[in-house]
């Protein structure tokens, strides 16, 4: 149970941490105020602090879009990847939970968001579904390119959570105002379930955030099974 445990840990500080930093410091003032550099900031060093806490037992996953990669390159079982599955979004409800609990204690100002994903009018860049399904599909691919890339045989290793910490900075800082960036099934589901009182477009909008993320994962992976992309000895 170690490695569900883990991944269950490491999906709610990665919840707890970037969501965090955008419903809590992105709506504060003067000296509390974040941009966001901050978020995307906060989003990868919650996964290089992860990576490096947790990747001994689990390696890290924190995603099930992550897990789906990794079982499709042939790097897990399947029924690792359904625990994995479990744990995350187990995780990714806990977080959003208790940073609800943590904002349902400010005075004014919380309309109940918890940073979840989504598109259209009013939300952040005003982007369409085309265009959120793209990025969403596409930043993936890219976020499990470096993942898988980094991670296998003959390469550094030691490095891996900061690469792959860094990559998903860039990928906050490309996308936040497309999507608010998930990349993450999970971290997509904990926000929009915990918080469907007061944002039940998020929960409607979800079938995005799970099936993008899956189909970039899905493609990065078929490159490394093929062996495009894999390591030469």
């Amino acid at each position: 149970m170690n490695k569900y445990i883990a991944e269950a840990v490491g999906t709610f500080a990665l919840v707890f941490i970037g969501c965090g930093a955008a419903v809590i410091g992105g709506m504060g003032t003067g000296a509390t105020a974040i941009d966001l550099l901050g978020i995307s900031a906060a989003f990868g060093l919650a996964i290089v602090a992860m990576a490096y806490g947790i990747g001994p037992v689990s390696g890290c996953h924190v995603n099930p879009a992550v897990s789906l990669g990794v079982f499709m390159a042939g790097r897990m079982s399947l029924s690792d990847m359904i625990g994995y599955w479990v744990a995350q979004v187990a995780g990714a409800l806990l977080g959003a939970l208790v940073l609800a609990i943590i904002l349902s204690g400010k005075a004014q100002g919380w309309a109940g968001g918890l940073g979840q994903n989504g598109w259209g009018e009013g939300y952040l860049g005003n982007y369409s579904m085309v265009s959120a399904f793209m990025f969403e599909a596409v930043a993936t691919f890219l976020f499990l390119v470096c993942i898988l890339g980094v991670t296998q045989k003959g390469s550094p290793s030691q490095f891996a959570g900061l690469a792959i910490g860094g990559t998903l900075v860039a990928i906050h800082i490309v996308g936040i105002n497309v999507t608010g960036v998930s990349v993450n099934p999970a971290r997509s589901i904990g926000p929009a379930l915990v918080g469907m009182a007061s944002n039940g477009k998020a929960v409607a909008q979800l079938w995005l955030f799970i099936a993008a993320p899956l189909l970039g994962a899905a493609a990065a992976s078929l490159l490394f099974k093929s062996g495009v992309l894999a390591a030469r000895d």
